[in-house]
């Protein structure tokens, strides 16, 4: 049995980015929202694009006014108004000003532009009540970005800012890496799916829904197989082609010590790489992980090498070593370069927290931010890992690490930020 920490970082370790040259595809910008860039971007363009106006107010030269005040105003005559979009016709020359407005382009001859409550106007002449600084609210050419410069680094998640930034910089179409592909299945003879009445002894399996709306919260495309009965022929059958079809397969179920847990002898005679088999957390202590060899390109699957999560049936912990590994995987393999670990906070406990200290133990609940403090309230109930009805609309994880049996109300506790709430 593994620590936690380690878990990740062997799982880390076993992780290969999409290759930025074969796993990757071109999308217009209307649809690249949530991909991953793939490539650098530059831009012809320079930002701003022109020396413009950051205010409504006055161009003029700063020699003119800058001895301004209210005392002793400067007085300008006014030889031509500026709208944004418009290109100036005249250059101010000694004691002329041009009336300019916010984004318009400063006019030859101008070097500072003085704000409009600063003065006063009487027909074309306009009275500079007090002295501006040099080049004041002047926005020169270039100063944000430099043309052909990077504008936009390979590996980050494009996001509603990123889009308009490359919509400013004439980037209509973009080279992102394709979303990974991830296998789900679920395994027991006593699963049934959604739709099937229910006999005595059987559930419903939640977990193949639930990781199929995780995996499409990664950007991931999730590949959904079914449930496979406690067989060995179809395991080795589901699992054998689930690994030649994606770059992740996640199952649930099989990977404990029962008599009908079969996966991990399965996926040894399939010549799979075991890392991990079981983990010191609660929930989720049973959780393989095991590697593929490479698979031939020219059979049309990837060649990379295929990353099995063999996860508890158990919902509730199937949802935490998602959250806990999974996610962290897919991120890094999906081509982002930084920020793929859990996100971590320290917060205050608004409940008692309690744990047997024998393993890393997680409870869920939800942030509530309590005048300007994020506190962390458990979800109501039993955290037993088969209870998956108090998990609704929770947002967080409280840790307890392995020797921590108690955390008071109050107390300073560290939670594992989800994305879902």
């Amino acid at each position: 049995m593994v620590s936690v920490s380690d878990a990740q970082a062997i799982i880390l370790n076993l992780v290969q980015p999409l290759d930025c040259q074969r796993d990757t595809e071109v999308v217009d910008l209307l649809a690249a929202d949530s991909r991953i860039l793939a490539m650098p971007v530059t831009s012809p363009l320079d930002f701003p694009h022109w020396d413009n106006s950051a205010m409504d107010g006055y161009a003029v030269r700063y020699e003119d006014v800058q001895h301004s005040s209210a005392e002793q105003p400067a007085v300008l005559e006014i030889v031509e108004d500026i709208p944004a979009g418009y290109q100036p016709k005249s250059r101010i020359q000694s004691g002329e000003a041009a009336r300019i407005f916010t984004g318009a382009v400063i006019p030859a001859g101008a070097d500072t532009i003085v704000i409009q409550e600063k003065t006063r106007r009487e027909e074309n002449r306009v009275f500079i009540l007090a002295a501006p600084q040099p080049q004041e609210f002047v926005r020169h050419k270039a100063s944000f970005y430099q043309a052909g410069t990077q504008l936009l680094p390979a590996g980050i998640k494009l996001n509603a800012s990123e889009i308009a930034v490359l919509a400013a910089a004439q980037c209509p179409q973009l080279n992102v890496y394709r979303r990974p592909r991830v296998a789900i299945f679920s395994t027991g003879d006593e699963l049934v799916t959604v739709d099937q009445p229910l006999q005595p002894g059987q559930i419903v399996d939640s977990n193949q829904y639930a990781m199929a709306a995780l995996v499409k919260e990664s950007g991931a495309e999730p590949i959904l197989l079914g449930i496979v009965k406690d067989d060995p022929v179809a395991l080795e059958r589901v699992i054998a082609h689930a690994v030649a079809i994606a770059d992740i397969v996640l199952s649930s179920g099989g990977v404990s010590v029962g008599d009908y847990d079969y996966v991990d002898k399965i996926i040894e005679s399939l010549k799979a790489e075991i890392h991990i088999r079981s983990v010191e957390m609660r929930p989720g202590k049973p959780l393989t992980v095991a590697t593929f060899p490479s698979r031939d390109a020219i059979n049309r699957v990837s060649p990379h090498s295929a990353l099995y999560f063999g996860l508890p049936g158990n919902p509730a912990a199937v949802l935490v070593t998602f959250w806990r590994f999974v996610l962290p995987a897919i991120k890094k393999l999906s081509g982002i370069t930084e920020g793929c670990e859990p996100v971590f906070l320290k917060v205050r406990s608004h409940d008692e927290l309690r744990s047997d200290g024998k393993r890393e133990t997680y409870l869920w609940g939800k942030l509530h931010l309590i005048n300007g403090v994020y506190e962390f309230h458990k979800a109501g109930g039993s955290h037993s890992s088969g209870n998956l009805i108090n998990l609704a609309q929770t947002n967080a994880l409280a840790v307890l690490p392995v020797g921590k049996t108690l955390i008071s109300p109050q107390e300073e506790v560290q939670v594992l930020q989800l994305s879902n709430g």
